[in-house]
């Protein structure tokens, strides 16, 4: 974890440093070792959140992009007593899940569920396939629509990884590698998320720059416009069957509106 009370403080991991967990009121006790990212670890146990994971650069450096009260951010259920630790929540209260580690289907399920109002960023790099299949297969699988930044695939399967297919929350992919040495790819620069539901049978997919995810995504106080932009190209498509293009919903999170196509990749 990287925030634990020290003297009445919310503080981060210091050389020698013991605090006090926020989640059960434990000791931890700072890990500020030169090849691991300096965090609180609780003495004597692996953690008192068993959905907690070992951050990685990746994770850190995505939390890093929302103010620090957002971060880690104790959700409580006061009707179980369950305790987790959102890694981002908004002052909306939009939760921010950002998984690097394989996550089992029934976890994955139960972190839904808990959390309600929530999305995943996904690190895309974890797997070395993962990026090869996207790229390789988004060129036929997905098809872009008249609204910018808006795709629909029959067969999400061959982009995106299959534990994320049926997700009830949006999941945004994140192929970027984290070296600067690596060329300009604007695939891998660009969001990729997987809108939760289908649309007469497609996957919605929306592309968005990085800086958009970062300005926007605080500004939500729910997500009902996913299942509103899922529902109009259901409907769009419904009435457009017999054309060769879609209209879809004017009014996106993002702006944008009807537009000519233009191949992305």
């Amino acid at each position: 974890m990287k925030y634990a009370l020290a003297s009445g403080q919310r503080v981060e991991a210091f050389a020698g440093g013991r605090a006090t967990c926020l989640t059960c009121n434990g000791e931890v006790i700072a890990k500020c070792g030169s090849y691991r990212i300096h965090h609180w670890a609780h003495q004597g146990i692996r953690d008192c959140d068993s959905w907690a994971e070992k951050e990685t650069e990746w994770h850190r450096a995505w939390k890093n992009k929302f103010p620090a009260e957002c971060q880690e951010f104790i959700q409580h259920n006061l009707k179980s007593g369950e305790r987790h630790i959102a890694d981002v929540r908004t002052s909306h209260g939009l939760v921010i899940e950002f998984q690097h580690s394989h996550l089992d289907p029934p976890e994955r399920i139960e972190r839904e569920s808990f959390y309600g109002n929530m999305l995943w960023v996904v690190d895309g790099t974890r797997l070395r396939r993962d990026y090869p299949r996207f790229v390789n297969n988004a060129k036929n699988s997905l098809r872009e629509t008249n609204n910018r930044g808006y795709f629909l695939t029959g067969f999400p399967d061959e982009c995106f990884p299959p534990l994320w297919l049926d997700s009830s929350a949006p999941v945004i992919f994140d192929f970027r590698v984290w070296d600067e040495s690596q060329p300009p790819d604007v695939s891998r620069d660009t969001l990729w998320c997987l809108l939760p539901g289908r649309a007469e049978g497609s996957a919605v997919v929306m592309a968005m720059a990085r800086e958009q995810f970062v300005d926007v995504v605080p500004t939500w106080s729910d997500l009902l416009w996913v299942q509103k932009t899922v529902a109009g190209f259901a409907q769009r498509i419904r009435e457009s069957r017999a054309q060769s293009s879609f209209l879809v919903p004017r009014s996106t999170p993002f702006g944008g509106g009807f537009s000519r196509r233009s191949r992305r990749f």
